[in-house]
């Protein structure tokens, strides 16, 4: 694995920890890399291009990119009580959704399909337009009735309130009380074409990275802070506690259930491409 590689993840704190290690030399053999970093939607949008070899990525996304890439069992972002949230500017039920502007990240997002799947049983009268817009300005939007509700990723859900707004639906929560799964939000793929050796590698590069960064918090905080888009350190400590857990350092049977769960009923709805056989294994079949 002397080839460099390249790698695309988002700023946020859980990312940031996870693969500070790998990327600053701390993990011996590890292959050098080329580091991008962006947004999900961007994310996946170089996925789908086929642009990088490594990247993070919506589990909405993940169907769109299987041909080319696999699915890694490690350095991604599962687990409970860390679910999307929908907002609004005035509380109320499901039923005030009927027919309203909602804005959500991205149309390629777990957090899209969670809350379509809620809305499909919830909200039966349908809800309206939906608008994407910029993880960062959907509370804003709501705020001041751009939009007429939101829905929220990463570092919002500790935050929310600082925008005057209520929290009307649960994502995670709504999805765990139907399945009894962890939530599956971000996928880490690799190019097929890398071959089943070098992706076991990877796969083992991450998970000493992530065992590096619990092991020693400290030498990545500085590096973590200074993408954390002027969060309080107190919210990237939340932030990194809910979404780095032990889904992060493998998926294992649970996880991966949670994630053929995801892109079955998604696919059953039809928001998503129907999940072929053995799409998911790893390593990938020859």
């Amino acid at each position: 694995m002397s080839d460099r590689l390249t790698l695309a993840h988002s700023p946020c704190p859980n990312d940031t920890f996870v693969f500070h290690a790998w990327t600053h030399g701390l993990v011996p053999g590890a292959p050098q890399v080329d580091v991008t970093l962006a947004d999900i939607d961007i994310t996946n949008g170089l996925a789908e291009r086929g642009e990088l070899d490594i990247l993070k990525i919506s589990f909405g996304a993940l169907p769109h990119v299987l041909d080319r890439y696999a699915l890694l069992p490690c350095g991604g972002a599962l687990g409970r009580g860390c679910g999307p949230l929908v907002l609004t500017k005035e509380p109320g039920g499901p039923e005030t959704l009927v027919g309203k502007r909602i804005a959500v990240p991205s149309t390629r997002s777990t957090a899209y399909l969670l809350f379509r799947l809620w809305a499909s049983r919830d909200v039966p009268g349908g809800i309206g337009e939906v608008v994407v817009l910029p993880f960062d300005d959907i509370m804003p939007a709501v705020r001041d009735g751009r939009v007429d509700a939101g829905l929220v990723i990463h570092e919002a859900r500790f935050t929310y309130q600082q925008y005057g707004l209520f929290r009307l639906a649960d994502m995670g929560e709504e999805w765990e009380k139907h399945t009894g799964l962890p939530i599956p939000l971000g996928a880490i793929v690799a190019r097929r074409d890398l071959g089943d050796e070098r992706l076991a590698a990877l796969a083992d590069t991450i998970r000493t990275s992530v065992r590096f960064a619990w092991n020693a918090p400290e030498a990545s905080s500085e590096y973590v802070r200074a993408h954390a888009q002027e969060m309080e350190t107190s919210v990237v400590e939340q932030h990194i506690e809910l979404y780095v857990n032990p889904f992060t350092a493998d998926l294992g049977d649970e996880g991966y259930a949670a994630v053929r769960e995801l892109l079955n009923r998604a696919a059953d709805e039809g928001l998503l491409p129907a999940l072929k056989p053995n799409a998911l294994d790893f390593p990938v079949p020859a």
